[in-house]
């Protein structure tokens, strides 16, 4: 019965239609929300934490533990979570942060707070975050480091950054409710990644349960999302630790077609449903921080631009209305996880350079493969889970598949 693996048997359509309903309600509530688009947005999906013994839990299969994550409404919670990201992506010797500071600075505000730059530190290494929610309209995430913390804090209509360690403060506004065109969400909690796993199930995959596990103190199952046919895709499982008694996931866990550690490990180390105190959400700037306020007429949006990627693990549908981005709208090529994002940059010949640093072409050219096919010629840029081939006449084909899988799109499409 795809795509559910189960031994019942139900009637199609009322299958269809409750897993359509599970997959809308799933992404009814996360933690946190209001804040600004990650560009790395196809990675999404996590080695497991240590688990601790195999609970013994009523038997239940996959199409009811779907439905048991979509009806979860918890509300408060806090916590804390530990991240771990190994996409295999070479020691840039810091060149990572001064692109990201870059790009923040050519379409945010160019604030040490602003959560378009802090947050893109969960795409390597590993980090601890605590968490804390009390209904839509108050959450609190704090990125621990070793000598600093920075907070996202969301409070009513206000979202605010703080960076220690600058001593820098962000100022923004939330999105109303029901404003779904304002809506703006950075995927940090299991419940994150596994709304937008849910979101990608189709024919071209198995879900299964696959025993139990505690984690957190708490007696879970264990949920495991697959391709089918795993030929071309770069994913090999994700496996979701889904707490027996309220439903919400505790642990997401990505790995890669080709083995070895997990791609992106998230997992809850301590939780309690208990409300937080309301002092957790309120904010008042240091004295003495300089604070920068949101651009004017992009409230909830952080200063994104027109058609730039919105945040989330699932790309925008169109481009084109930002020529910076794509000469033509974005088109998918494929189905299911073997699905291929296309688009044309109008940038002949090859890598872009940058004004303020000639080498730069040369630079990323050296950390990818030169490929050739009936398409051309080009270079392919590879982690554990994402690959994108950019070809010398300015044609951009990414996704969670091969190098040999990008060629051959490249290939068709010419």
């Amino acid at each position: 019965m795809a795509p559910y693996e189960s031994d019942d048997t139900r009637d199609d359509t009322a299958e269809a239609d409750g897993r359509h309903s599970a997959r809308r309600k799933a992404a009814r509530y996360v933690v946190p929300v209001a804040v600004v688009g990650v560009a790395a947005a196809t990675i999404g999906l996590v080695p497991a934490l240590a688990d601790s013994g195999d609970p013994d839990l009523p038997k239940i299969n996959a199409q009811q533990l779907i439905e048991k994550i979509a009806k979860s409404d918890v509300q408060r919670l806090s916590g804390t979570v530990k991240v771990s990201t190994d996409l295999g992506l070479p020691s840039l010797g810091g060149l990572e942060s001064s692109l990201a500071s870059g790009a923040v600075k050519g379409g945010g505000d160019g604030s040490a707070a602003d959560p378009a730059s802090k947050l893109t530190e969960l795409l390597s290494g590993t980090h601890t975050l605590r968490v804390a929610g009390d209904g839509p309209d108050r959450q609190k995430l704090s990125l621990v480091e070793s000598a600093a913390e920075y907070s996202l804090v969301h409070n009513g209509k206000d979202v605010w950054g703080y960076d220690s360690k600058s001593n820098e403060v962000y100022h923004g506004t939330a999105a109303e409710h029901g404003d779904k065109g304002k809506e703006q969400r950075v995927p940090a909690t299991p419940k994150d990644f596994a709304d937008e796993a849910l979101k990608s199930v189709d024919d071209t995959t198995s879900v299964t349960v696959d025993g139990t596990a505690q984690v957190a103190g708490r007696d879970a199952y264990k949920l495991v999302i697959k391709p089918k046919h795993a030929s071309g895709t770069t994913v090999g499982a994700i496996s979701i630790a889904v707490d027996s008694r309220t439903g919400l996931p505790l642990k997401f866990t990505l790995t890669p077609a080709s083995g070895g550690a997990a791609v992106l490990d998230a997992g809850f180390t301590q939780i309690s449903f208990a409300a937080p105190a309301a002092s957790t959400f309120d904010f008042t700037p240091p004295k003495g921080a300089k604070i920068t306020e949101e651009k004017d007429g992009t409230a909830g949006e952080h200063a994104r631009k027109p058609g730039a990627p919105r945040q989330g693990l699932t790309p925008p549908k169109d481009f084109s209305q930002d020529k910076g981005l794509a000469k033509d709208g974005m088109k998918v090529i494929g189905k299911g996880w073997n699905s291929i994002a296309t688009f044309d940059t109008g940038a002949k010949g090859g890598l872009p350079t940058d004004s303020g640093s000639g080498n730069l072409s040369g630079f990323l050219g050296s950390l990818g493969d030169h490929v050739t096919g009936t398409f051309g010629k080009g270079t392919v840029f590879s982690t554990r889970l994402v690959n994108a081939l950019i070809t010398d006449d300015g044609k951009v084909y990414a996704g969670a598949v091969t190098k040999e899988a990008l060629v051959k799109a490249a290939d068709t499409a010419r």
